[in-house]
């Protein structure tokens, strides 16, 4: 290296599964359900990913939602693009937890993924923006509802004209299971994916084909983990089950990316959904992938 320069930004370390495991119990050991029910907990997992963000170094963005005359709120941290910044990818996991559960796998996987997500690119340069976000008020009574926390968000960022061009949503990302038949699918699926459930699932609408497309290979060139992706109809059961629905309702492209919640994970949305059920190691491995595939999208289409 010359003298006077400096070297350029890299990664974070690898993901850690030990923040992993720990992300998880903070928010469904410690917390527990956490949801309009709940508003304490609601809060407290808020004001948790609050602390974890400024950690990280970043400066969170709360974009709040009303209910019922209750204000809940979207966080979000962002690192600038340097070349493009206009053109955004968005990283997003929902925080809230059905009624009755904790919410381990449901969602609190996808959230501890965002977490070692951001960490990773905190330091790294991109040439597109990142934005990660979590989302409030995905499960039930705002499910498929104009109130769901990224329906608000993927509305108000199409009134603003803003360019996001991919949107990966983590949703129930921490469970795999090695057994025969322990895989099952909306009718007919089951024709053309296996029947264990060892695989982690990229799910997109016919529109995002091609964001599908770059995510798998992204994906596939970093790590040799069971990847299982489709693109099909919307109105398969499950299909548009998070918070990807709301930004193709909004004409974004975007994916989902699960381990088929309850068409593997015999806990969903139930009592029994904690933390001493997720497979960490494999949680790991998984998000260690997706920070390649967040690397691609940030590069270019």
């Amino acid at each position: 290296m010359l003298a006077g320069m400096t070297p350029a930004p890299t990664m974070a370390a690898s993901v850690s599964e030990t923040a992993l495991r720990a992300h998880v119990q903070a928010l469904a050991g410690d917390i527990g359900e956490r949801n309009v029910w709940r508003p304490h907990a609601l809060r407290a997992a808020a004001d948790y990913l609050r602390r974890q963000w400024e950690a990280q170094g970043y400066r969170v963005t709360a974009h709040e939602v009303t209910f019922e005359g209750s204000r809940w709120a979207n966080l979000e941290v962002s690192r600038p693009g340097r070349q493009a910044p206009n053109e955004i990818v968005v990283i997003g996991a929902h925080y809230d937890s059905v009624f009755g559960s904790p919410g381990a796998n449901d969602n609190g996987s996808g959230v501890a993924a965002l977490l070692e997500l951001a960490r990773r690119f905190a330091a790294r340069d991109t040439r597109r923006t990142l934005r990660f976000i979590a989302f409030v008020n995905e499960e039930p009574p705002f499910f498929q509802t104009g109130d769901m926390g990224s329906r608000h968000y993927a509305r108000a960022a199409r009134a603003k004209g803003e360019d996001i061009r991919a949107m990966l949503s983590l949703e129930t990302i921490g469970y795999y299971d090695d057994a025969p038949g322990s895989q099952h699918y909306p009718p007919f699926f089951s024709l053309f994916f296996p029947d264990r459930g060892n695989f982690i699932g990229l799910v997109s609408n016919f529109r995002s084909r091609a964001l599908l497309k770059r995510a798998v290979a992204a994906f596939r060139a970093a790590s040799d983990f069971p990847l299982e992706y489709v693109a099909t109809f919307g109105w398969v059961p499950g299909v548009d089950w998070s918070d990807h629905a709301s930004f193709w309702s909004e004409g974004y492209p975007a994916l989902m990316i699960t381990d088929t919640a309850l068409y593997r994970y015999p806990y969903y949305h139930s009592a029994r959904d904690t933390p001493d059920k997720l497979d960490y190691a494999r949680l790991t491995r998984v998000t260690e992938a997706l920070a390649a595939v967040v690397e691609a999208l940030a590069k270019s289409d």
